[in-house]
């Protein structure tokens, strides 16, 4: 019988951990649900912070792309919701744990059918059909607003940025801040908007509502050396030099051997250095120069130049400081002084050092050519600052995107029972397995109002039912009403709460959500050798791999 007794074919290393079929779907189904409940107690504006500890630094935040980063997921289909929430945020920077959350939701409900045996393309071939149609559906429940007056537009800028801000540490102070962040999305070229162009600067100390918007560039008064005191700390219209140049004495970065005879000739030498510093110092103060700033370091001796001769100086400034000046002030970064033409200079209004907490700031105002701002952000303790400035970055984000997209829908829950709505009565359109797979779609959506009613403490099941009930009378009357988590009822009509989002956000949540469900739907098998893992660490640094079989030479 030997003879009919096939030979066993090793494909793969020994020690190699396979895993596939229908038990592998539903294990990366089960790891994303696991990492998806560590954000889920976040979402709303009753949600809750994470304290997330990495050696000594402390985190506290309710971010959902800022916990799921810290958090080193290492599952590799687990990884997919950390890259689609850093994906969420790098675009429209809000809406990162609703994005999470859904895509949970949408694995959560597919695990039925792939358990019974339905086959996943079919699955996921079902949620990109419900995709298309709610992503149409929303775009026809969108209100523009680019045909409103500039007053009218503004207060809708700022009703998103309040409503962005809700569930962010900021909530108390909502109305500042959404204003303030207004304001400096305004300072941009409406034709770019770089986020860029929009500095934070924390500085601890003082009241929250102590933090102020500046009409130009400021930055924290960089490293100085003796003489820098005696410099004037204010000018009003002045020439603004910005360079790329050292001004100081160093030794010489190449190796160089010089043979001397006399003393003379040493002192020769150095005559020369010196002869060359003083040669740029002399083209800067001729030009007109009244303050100088340069990305590389400004030495003692020309602090002291410059100090004598009423000129202020800062070296070592970081270089978006430095891009944010030249924007402001019409300057040009010049790489040498040689034939240094004052066109090339900027100016302000008004330029001055100030105290800032226990900081000096320089601060630029009254730019001419202004296509920036800064906020100086204040606060007690560093995390909270931290996780203002964050939650500061999603506010601008949001507005950012309201200016391009000038489309919003209403919050709270209500967008996505209106679209479930739709879906709803859609599944009963249509036969087939695709009926279920669209109506689990469709009650994946409800996720989002039904979690922002649990976090805030709401019989979430009441809120459902109330919600539903609203939804299914159709028409206007209904079609906004949402989670209200301050009335006795619990549900109001957010469009007129002025719970407001852009509907960019909305859009790429829901695409996000469900291409990172139908990719982990997609994987049957994981392929995972442990062995090759270890001998990467063991080899030695500098020894070349071995190549592989067929390859050497």
């Amino acid at each position: 019988m030997s003879q009919f007794l096939q030979p066993t074919i090793l494909l793969l290393r020994e020690g190699t951990d396979t895993s596939q079929g229908r038990a592998q779907i539903v294990s990366n189904i089960n790891a994303v649900q696991a990492v998806a409940d560590v954000v889920k107690s976040t979402l709303g504006p009753r949600g809750m912070d994470k304290m997330i500890q990495t050696g000594p630094k402390v985190t506290i935040s309710n971010d959902g792309a800022t916990i799921l980063n810290l958090l080193e997921v290492v599952h590799p289909a687990a990884r997919v919701l950390v890259d689609i929430a850093k994906s969420q945020d790098d675009e429209v920077g809000d809406g990162t744990t609703s994005t999470t959350l859904l895509a949970a939701e949408l694995l959560k409900e597919a695990k039925p059918f792939i358990e019974e045996g339905i086959h996943p393309q079919i699955v996921i071939q079902g949620y990109r059909k419900a995709l298309e149609l709610a992503l149409e559906k929303l775009e026809g429940f969108s209100i523009n607003i680019s045909k409103d007056s500039k007053e009218s537009k503004r207060d809708t800028l700022i009703k998103c940025a309040q409503t962005a801000l809700n569930s962010k540490l900021l909530a108390n102070t909502k109305q500042f801040f959404s204003e303030l962040v207004v304001s400096a999305v305004e300072k941009l070229d409406p034709n770019i908007l770089d986020r860029d162009l929009i500095g934070i600067k924390n500085v601890t100390g003082g009241n929250i509502t102590d933090s102020f918007l500046v009409d130009g560039v400021a930055f924290k008064k960089t490293f100085s050396y003796a003489g820098f005191e005696q410099q004037p700390k204010r000018f009003e219209n002045p020439k603004i030099c910005l360079l790329n140049l050292e001004l100081e004495l160093k030794s010489e970065k190449e190796n160089a051997e010089i043979r001397i005879e006399k003393p003379e000739e040493y002192q020769s030498i150095v005559d020369a250095e010196w002869a060359l510093i003083y040669e740029k110092l002399e083209i800067i103060v001729k030009a007109g120069a009244q303050i100088v700033l340069s990305k590389l370091p400004i030495g003692d001796l020309a602090t002291q130049y410059f100090a004598d001769r009423n000129i202020f100086c800062a070296g070592r400034v970081a270089q978006e400081d430095l891009l944010r000046v030249q924007k402001a002030t019409g300057g040009q970064v010049q790489t040498t002084v040689n034939g240094l033409n004052p066109e090339t200079f900027g100016t302000c209004g008004l330029f001055e050092e100030v105290q800032v907490g226990a900081e000096r700031y320089n601060l630029f105002k009254n730019c001419p050519q202004s296509r920036t701002a800064t906020i100086v952000l204040r606060g007690g303790a560093e995390q909270f600052i931290q996780e203002a400035e964050r939650s500061l970055n999603d506010a601008i984000m949001i507005v950012r995107r309201c200016f391009k997209a000038n489309k919003i829908v209403a919050g709270g829950g209500a967008i996505e029972l209106e679209i479930s709505r739709f879906l709803r009565h859609y599944a009963r359109s249509v036969t087939g397995k695709t009926q279920y797979i669209v109506n689990s779609f469709a009650k994946a959506l409800e996720v989002i109002p039904r979690t922002i009613a649990e976090n805030a403490g709401l019989n979430s099941i009441e809120i459902m039912n109330k919600l539903r009930q609203k939804h299914a009378q159709g028409g206007e009357e209904g079609r906004w009403y949402g989670v209200d988590i301050n009335g006795a009822s619990g549900v109001c009509d957010t469009h007129q709460s002025f719970v407001w989002e852009p509907t960019l956000v909305k859009r790429n949540a829901l695409c996000s959500a469900t291409e990172a469900a139908c990719a982990i739907l997609s994987i049957d098998e994981t392929v995972k050798n442990p062995k090759s893992d270890q001998d990467t660490k063991m080899k030695p640094k500098g020894q070349p791999g071995r190549p592989p079989m067929g390859m050497r030479r």
